[in-house]
């Protein structure tokens, strides 16, 4: 299955930036509004709030907190366009505690964006595959550390159809590793396909990772969609074996996905900060010419949790400041190891890995 699961269906277009986020570059120039487009831009989002926001009920209560404030003129002194879209972005995010939801402004016009879901995501465009292949597909590095523990630091989840080739390269590295850290500290989310695709290689069978129920615009019927590992993955999974995920506060939507699901399944420790917590998904809502929203349409839901981690974020199982978490979860795959391994000669190695890492500054 595809796209965030998870949470973050994100529109990638040559307006945009890179980041899962689908926001404008912060350097783009500033424009000057007035209260005409003040006032249909709160008009336009209030009706997309209604008819598109993944819960209804919330969608109208913030839907109406802003045409009060509207009303009661809150809004006649903003005269920036980045300032009144900071504002609003933070009003709603103070009432639902949704960081995928959002008033965004572009000094570009706004296209008029197809409804975006999981099962309608429009292919990249040529300038975002050349930024993703210049990226490696959001791998920046496998490596293998002292003790034959596997090392992944993964930027981003990038679409499984994309970068499914380098995903399976990287596991072929670590096959033979005997514990394996994944760094998502720097992973900001994106598609739920590659969430599905490397999440297989820690499961044999299938396995049930998660749900996405996704709002039917203008009705409060869901579309849902079941997210499960795969049958088959390129080379050979890894079973059996210690996996540590490292988490921040800036991992985010999908990669809180792959934690989250991973966590729940026993499959994992988690090891870092309380991530960000946003898991509802969704895309870009056009309002008017220079203003768009980050419009939330789907939640997930782990059928272990029968929840997700929207506003509270995902809870370490060891948590320490995320600058730390890499050597901690060193330390704990080679006392882990240690414990576990009968071989002499392979527990003097192991033992003198946990010395050299003691004596890292």
């Amino acid at each position: 299955m595809n796209r965030t699961v998870f949470p973050a269906v994100v529109l990638l277009t040559a307006m945009f930036s890179s980041s899962a986020s689908g926001q404008p570059s912060p350097n783009q120039p500033d424009m000057a509004v007035d209260a005409s487009i003040v006032g249909n831009t709160i008009t336009l989002l209030a009706k997309g709030l209604r008819s598109a926001y993944v819960f209804p009920d919330v969608g109208e209560k913030v839907a109406a907190m802003l045409e009060q404030r509207q009303a009661r003129g809150e809004y006649a002194s903003v005269s920036s366009a980045k300032a009144f879209s900071e504002l609003v972005t933070r009003q709603m995010f103070e009432l639902t505690r949704d960081k995928h939801l959002r008033l965004l402004y572009s000094s570009q016009v706004v296209p008029q964006f197809p409804l975006v879901t999981p099962k309608t995501l429009p292919p990249p465009s040529p300038r975002m595959l050349e930024q993703l292949r210049a990226s490696n597909y959001e791998f920046e590095k496998v490596e293998r550390f002292p003790g034959n523990i596997g090392y992944l630091k993964l930027n981003a989840f990038v679409e499984a159809e994309r970068g499914g080739s380098v995903a399976a390269g990287a596991m072929a590295f670590l096959a033979n590793t005997d514990a394996l850290i994944i760094d998502l500290r720097e992973n900001g989310g994106g598609e739920p396909s590659m969430v599905a695709l490397l999440a297989s290689y820690f499961f044999s069978g299938s396995v049930h990772l998660s749900s996405l129920a996704y709002r039917l615009e203008g009705t409060t019927e869901y579309d849902l969609t079941q997210i499960w590992t795969s049958p088959y993955v390129p080379g050979e999974r890894y079973l059996d074996k210690a996996v540590y995920i490292l988490t921040s506060e800036r991992t985010f939507s999908a990669a809180e996905e792959f934690t989250y699901d991973l966590q729940a399944l026993k499959r994992a420790t988690v090891i870092g900060a309380t991530t960000a917590g946003g898991a509802n998904p969704g895309g870009p809502y056009r309002l008017v010419d220079h203003f768009y929203a980050g419009m939330p349409r789907g939640h997930s839901i782990n059928p272990v949790t029968n929840t997700n981690w929207e506003g509270t974020g995902i809870e370490p199982n060891v948590k320490v400041p995320a600058t730390d978490a890499l050597k901690v979860a060193r330390r704990m795959a080679l006392e882990g190891l240690i414990e576990r391994t009968s071989d002499s000669r392979a527990v003097t190695a192991l033992k003198q890995a946990l010395a050299s890492l003691d004596a890292e500054r």
